[in-house]
């Protein structure tokens, strides 16, 4: 009898042991891959950020601070439009009620896009239309973006800006 129960014993713990190691490759494999899309989408939001700042010093105009509470409000965002498939400001006030109640905000400006490729070209674009230009060249003190792209590799940006003075 005992000899039955050590047999079944050790062949469960075989079983739950090789169990295990066939599974952590596979869900390590998973966590390399999402920080490698990360580190991608990281790569480009920096951009984004230092080519905005960079275009500032030339205004000389003050360089803006990231801020994680607008980084909150950016992520929603760039989620909702990759939902609706478009670019589009629905429910700004939504955010900018947020930021001027969590972040002492009392200036919130937004610039928006989708479908360029690359920090570069949505940048230009962005200071090609008057309105998203007077939206870097603001009286802001803080800045955040999230870019992220949809199931078929189009990109979406939401860019917010605030001023946190008095």
């Amino acid at each position: 009898m005992k000899r039955v129960a050590l047999i079944t014993c050790l062949l469960t713990l075989n079983i739950m042991i090789t169990s295990c190691s066939t599974e952590a490759p596979e869900t390590e494999l998973i966590l390399v891959e999402n920080v490698a899309s990360l580190e991608e989408i990281k790569s480009i939001e920096i951009e984004i950020l230092e080519l905005i700042n960079a275009y500032r010093i030339t205004k000389d105009l003050s360089v803006l601070l990231k801020n994680e509470q607008i980084r909150t409000q950016t992520a929603k965002h760039t989620n909702y439009m990759i939902t609706n498939e478009s670019a589009s400001h629905d429910n700004f006030f939504i955010r900018k009620s947020y930021l001027i109640t969590h972040a002492s905000a009392n200036k919130v400006s937004e610039n928006v896009a989708c479908g360029y490729s690359n920090a570069q070209s949505v940048f230009n674009a962005w200071l090609n239309s008057e309105t998203h230009r007077l939206n870097i060249e603001g009286d802001y003190t803080h800045f955040n973006i999230t870019a992220e792209q949809d199931n078929n590799d189009k990109w979406y940006f939401t860019n917010i800006f605030m001023n946190t003075n008095n």
